[in-house]
């Protein structure tokens, strides 16, 4: 099995903590969609002609795009891939796009789940984004949405947020369950370069949490989705029992996947390779026959230290024994040796052979990473 994922690189407006590659124009949609189509016939044997288990629209925001645009993708898309029947299908949308004949017409179509990007509860915190839509505009989606047959929605939220405190962010996660979603995605705001988040930040107009109010916001929501029944199964995400996101996991779980559209990335076990982050190069040279990537064939210490961040952010864990199977005895070696402090100062737990970040550990889990990391 293997994944598919879309990159849709258009937006109406750039948010303020966005750092992900998108254009505030969407005269070149259909240029794009001819292109994307096309990129897919040029890409149609980098999966060596696994199944399809996963699709998942990205962005920028796919929700700009219309029905027709999704049948061509999807039409292209089933001449050069085999799909599983069991698929998980995802589009991520704003809710400002989501209208009631727009979600029965993706509900029509092969789309199985929604992630909508809520990102906050309050109006206030909304402005401060720059998001385009209101709280109840996020509240109707959802509902609308459940209306027309979705029953595998992902919402998104985000916090350590300027001036958020922990009885606003509790508000945000109350907000969250009354819409009965299966799945949170939630993302502690992390300044990027090139945002305006940035800017401000660097003028000093941003009071930022302080890491111990961070902490707090972080521990209330693994305890209330806890609470809710929702397993926290990746440093970001919670779902219930039967709602993981299978396309994300897959990345997690080192399976192959393909990336499509500018800026995309691609791994199929041996190499990686991404799509230039550039629009009008990408449109230029796809309809030539030219895919605008570069690449890079994985040495054993990148296989390792992709398997130590990909397995380290799950609820699985890291596994020794599968360290000791897979790599080179010097591997394991160093990870014991690492980890061990991280053990004794209770960031990191073991079952078995099995390495789990704490609660303290996740929250930090970016430092221990690095440090954890073979050189």
């Amino acid at each position: 099995m293997a994944g598919l994922y879309i990159h849709i690189p258009f937006c109406l407006q750039k948010c303020a903590y966005c750092d992900f590659y998108s254009i505030v124009n969407t005269k070149l949609k259909n240029e794009f969609v001819n292109a994307l189509c096309k990129e897919i016939e040029l890409q149609k044997d980098y999966l060596q002609k696994e199944f399809i288990q996963t699709i998942y629209f990205g962005g920028g925001t796919p929700s700009l795009l219309n029905i027709k645009d999704f049948d061509k993708i999807f039409n292209t898309i089933h001449k050069y891939f085999k799909v599983d029947k069991n698929n998980e299908i995802t589009v991520e949308a704003n809710p400002d796009n989501l209208s009631k004949i727009y979600i029965r017409e993706l509900a029509q179509i092969e789309v199985n789940r929604l992630s909508v990007g809520i990102q906050s509860f309050n109006n206030e915190y909304l402005s401060v984004m720059k998001r385009k839509h209101t709280v109840q505009q996020s509240i109707d989606s959802v509902k609308m949405a459940q209306d027309q047959g979705f029953n595998n929605i992902s919402i998104d939220l985000i916090y350590g947020l300027p001036d958020l405190t922990l009885d606003i962010w509790e508000e945000n996660i109350d907000k969250a369950f009354d819409l009965n979603i299966q799945h949170i995605s939630a993302y502690h705001l992390t300044i990027e370069p090139n945002t305006l988040f940035n800017i401000f930040y660097k003028k000093g107009n941003l009071n930022l949490p302080s890491e111990t109010e961070s902490l707090n916001q972080f521990k209330m929501l693994k305890h209330k989705t806890a609470k809710k029944g929702f397993l926290h199964y990746e440093i970001s995400n919670f779902a219930l029992d039967g709602f993981i996101s299978l396309h994300n996991t897959n990345y997690w779980m080192g399976i192959k996947y393909l990336g499509l559209g500018p800026s995309a990335h691609s791994y199929n076990l041996t190499s990686r390779q991404w799509n230039i982050q550039n629009l009008r190069v990408y449109l230029d040279e796809i309809p030539k026959g030219k895919l605008p990537y570069e690449s890079e064939k994985l040495t054993e210490t990148e296989k390792f230290n992709d398997y130590l961040i990909t397995s380290l952010r799950t609820m699985w864990g890291l596994n020794a024994e599968k360290i000791k199977l897979d790599y080179s005895e010097i591997y394991l070696e160093h990870f014991l040796k690492k980890s061990k402090k991280y053990v004794e100062t209770n960031l990191i737990k073991i079952s078995g052979n099995n390495y789990f970040f704490t609660e303290e550990g996740f929250f930090i889990s970016d430092n221990v990473i690095q440090d954890l990391l073979y050189e």
